[in-house]
């Protein structure tokens, strides 16, 4: 496609989590420039990038516009969050396609390369934010491993190791199944000569080394959520045969107390 040449020489990028998911069926933004992922333009020399799980990337909109058009996705917006995580960069056009000290170069403003920009900016940020809630899960977990090695006890957290269970499978669910965080963009697919740029950005914002430690931190916790409540669930097993047991040591008492004594 063309170049999108009305966009200014520098501008900032805003990636936002809005929540956990976009409807995007029926959503409208102004002219739709292309699709997989959507792109918008919001208003003149301002663009859009949305992504159904929940995540909306600006291009060239300041603090106030990003406030309008959270207000304006908010119908759009499934499990809404309130506390919304941000990522910004800055990217200036003009340069062969790269990225040195941190600054982002775009030898131009193509919807394609705002697309990918776009897309690694939302994976990051959907990254930082599991990567806070796995960070949570283990920290609240934690007491209940030390506590098992410094008593062989479990406690009496079974609701709890539970939920955790619970909560990193909805998590490893979402990566794999809405992200498709290892997946290539789709317009890769048909435009291969982006692939450089795409593994640049990747490389930069250190896409599949924090997926891979990300995957692993979240088996690590499911797993030893799993075995506390294995142990939990025999702790209680045992009592319960001990109960049974002494049941039937009482009752061959009273049997016996009744053939001899009465």
């Amino acid at each position: 496609m063309d170049a999108l040449t009305t966009l200014s020489e520098e501008l900032d990028v805003h990636a936002l989590f809005l929540g956990q998911r976009l409807e995007l069926r029926h959503l409208e933004l102004g002219r739709h420039i292309a699709g997989s992922p959507a792109l918008f333009e919001w208003r003149e020399h301002k663009y859009v990038v949305v992504f159904r799980y929940g995540v909306v990337v600006s291009f060239g909109l300041d603090e106030q516009d990003i406030a309008e058009l959270s207000l304006q996705l908010t119908p759009y917006i499934v499990e809404q969050y309130a506390d919304r995580l941000m990522e910004t960069i800055r990217i200036q056009g003009g340069k062969p396609d790269g990225i040195t000290q941190q600054q982002l170069y775009l030898q131009a403003y193509t919807p394609e390369r705002l697309q990918l920009v776009a897309d690694v900016m939302a994976k990051s940020l959907v990254l930082e934010y599991y990567e806070k809630e796995l960070a949570q899960s283990f920290d609240r977990i934690d007491p209940l491993a030390l506590e098992l090695q410094r008593s062989g006890r479990t406690g009496h957290q079974s609701r709890e190791l539970i939920k955790h269970i619970g909560q990193t499978l909805a998590i490893q669910g979402r990566m794999v199944g809405r992200l498709e965080i290892s997946e290539k963009p789709e317009l890769l697919w048909e435009q291969p000569e982006f692939e450089k740029l795409f593994a640049r950005l990747e490389d930069e914002f250190e896409i599949r080394e924090r997926h891979l430690a990300l995957e692993r931190k979240a088996e690590l916790i499911s797993k030893t959520a799993e075995t506390l409540l294995g142990l939990l669930m025999g702790q209680r097993s045992m009592r319960a045969e001990w109960y049974i047991v002494i049941l039937i040591v009482i009752a061959v008492l009273l049997s016996l107390y009744d053939i001899f004594f009465m």
